[in-house]
């Protein structure tokens, strides 16, 4: 069982934390905006503090500031497991088949302080 856990960032579909549970139930994957999560409207910077706490890598289609946040968080000796930009011209099942393969195939560590564009695997 993978140690990776993924936080969905808000402006990603909520449906795909349930396509991937559904597809393995033992995966970790939290929404913004849940209880257990930072709320809706969470600055980008406090999210970073934040899965950086609790050891989650973020999913998120911010592709215009999140590199430049993640630069800003790293030069002040900060860290993230790591961060993974969806992909636009994949389908919902494509980027579903690629965090599950992340998630199966990759020790917790493997994406530390990386920003990764989605297809990892090609």
């Amino acid at each position: 069982m993978s140690t990776i856990k993924y936080l969905l960032d808000e402006h990603v579909n909520p449906r795909f934390r349930k396509a991937l549970v559904r597809r393995e139930p033992e995966m970790v994957v939290w929404c913004i905006g849940d209880v257990v999560a930072p709320p809706i409207q969470t600055g980008d910077p406090d999210i970073l503090l934040w899965c950086e706490a609790r050891g989650f890598s973020l999913v998120t289609n911010n592709r215009a500031s999140m590199p430049v946040h993640l630069r800003d968080h790293l030069a002040i000796g900060r860290h993230v497991p790591g961060i993974f930009i969806l992909n636009p011209n994949m389908t919902m099942g494509e980027t579903i088949d690629e965090l599950i393969l992340i998630w199966a195939a990759s020790d917790s560590d493997e994406y530390a302080d990386q920003l990764r564009y989605l297809p990892v695997s090609s």
